[in-house]
C-alpha cells in the first residue's frame, strides 16, 4: 500500500473508532499498521546488519526488529515474509553473535516455511548460512551440498549479486579442502558474473580470497 494510502486509511478508521463508534475499526487499524511496520522493521535490522558487517560493533536491537517483523507478519499470514524475518533472526545469532547453534531451529523453520511458497529467493539465503553451518562443523561435503543449492537457487530467479556470492563461498570451501583449481574456478565465475552486474562490494570480496587462496 502506498504510503499516503495507508496513512489516510488508518486515519479513516481511527475517526471511526473515535467519533463513528465502530469498535472493529480499532481491529482493522492494527492490521493496516501490523501491514506496515512489519517490512519497516526488516528493513531497519538489514541496515543494522550491513552496518554491524562493515564496522563489528553489534546492537542488540537488530534482533528485537527481526523478531517484531517476524511476530507481525506471522499475524498478518504473510508466510514469504515470516520466512525471511526468521531467517534473519538465525542470521543474527549465528553472524553477530557466533552462536550456530542458537541459530539452526530459525533457519530450519525459516526454510520450511520458504518452501511453502516457493520463496526461492529466501530459500538461497538459509541454504547458505546452513552450508556455513555445515562448513563449522567440519561437514564439508554437506557444506558444499548446501552451498551448491544456493548458487543454483539465485541463478534460477536471476539474483545475480547473490550467485557471485555463493560461488566465493564455494572457493572459499574448496580452498578449505584442499582443491586450489577448483576454488580458483569458482572465483572467475564469480568475477565474471560480478562485473556483469555491477556488485563491486562482491568483487572486493573476489580479490581478497584470491589473496587468500594464493598465499
Amino acid at each position: 500500500m502506498p504510503e499516503q494510502d495507508w496513512i489516510a486509511r488508518a486515519g479513516e478508521l481511527f475517526e471511526s473508532a473515535m467519533f463513528g463508534g465502530d469498535a472493529s475499526a480499532l481491529e482493522r487499524s492494527d492490521d493496516v499498521l501490523d501491514a506496515i511496520e512489519a517490512p519497516l522493521s526488516m528493513a531497519r535490522g538489514k541496515v543494522m546488519h550491513v552496518r554491524f558487517l562493515n564496522e563489528r560493533e553489534a546492537d542488540s536491537q537488530e534482533l528485537v526488529l527481526f523478531e517484531r517483523a517476524a511476530e507481525l507478519y506471522r499475524r498478518t499470514g504473510d508466510t514469504s515474509g515470516e520466512a525471511d524475518a526468521l531467517f534473519w533472526v538465525g542470521c543474527w545469532h549465528q553472524v553477530v553473535r557466533g552462536d550456530g547453534a542458537a541459530g539452526m531451529p530459525y533457519f530450519e523453520r525459516s526454510y520450511a516455511l520458504a518452501k511453502s511458497v516457493d520463496d526461492r529467493m529466501t530459500m538461497s539465503y538459509v541454504v547458505r548460512h546452513l552450508g556455513f553451518a555445515r562448513r563449522d562443523a567440519g561437514r564439508f561435503d554437506e557444506a558444499r551440498e548446501h552451498l551448491t543449492e544456493s548458487v543454483r537457487l539465485r541463478r534460477e530467479i536471476g539474483f545475480r549479486p547473490g550467485e557471485a556470492a555463493g560461488l566465493v563461498a564455494l572457493a572459499y570451501l574448496s580452498a578449505e579442502t584442499g582443491d586450489r583449481s577448483a576454488a580458483l574456478a569458482h572465483l572467475d565465475e564469480a568475477e565474471s558474473v560480478a562485473e556483469e552486474c555491477g556488485a563491486k562490494a562482491v568483487s572486493e570480496w573476489i580479490a581478497q580470497a584470491r589473496t587468500q587462496i594464493r598465499a
